[in-house]
């Protein structure tokens, strides 16, 4: 299970509901409201091309976020993009299932994800 994914399991969306998002995320971002579309496209351009970042695009997020949410965004997105060197240069595994769900105070397992522990 994808990190991206397992935070959207944790946030109680069930497995459909988790490939709509992860789909449509990767895709075609119509129907996602403008504040949400400059985020995205903020921290695309952040994954891919950090170093081309230009104020012109901390204000993009600013007019939608305000100064404190757009850093929030940019905070957010450089804390995640980092894990993902981290592991991707040690070569980490991403978990099978959700380690989440043996928390304290966590929802009941989804069927599937209880079928696959065993």
């Amino acid at each position: 299970m994808g990190h991206v994914e397992m935070c959207l399991a944790v946030a109680g969306l069930d497995d459909k509901e988790v490939n709509d998002v992860t789909r449509r995320l990767a895709g075609d971002w119509s129907d996602f409201s403008d504040a949400e579309r400059a985020a995205f496209a903020f921290t695309r351009k952040q994954a891919h091309d950090p170093a081309s970042l230009t104020d012109a695009d901390v204000r993009a997020l600013e007019r939608h976020y305000g100064r404190e949410g757009a850093w929030q965004v940019i905070w957010w997105a450089s804390r995640c993009h980092y894990m993902t060197k981290v592991a991707d240069a040690f070569q980490l595994p991403l978990e099978r299932e959700n380690p989440f769900w043996n928390m304290p105070g966590a929802k009941v397992k989804p069927k599937e994800q209880r079928k696959a522990a065993k």
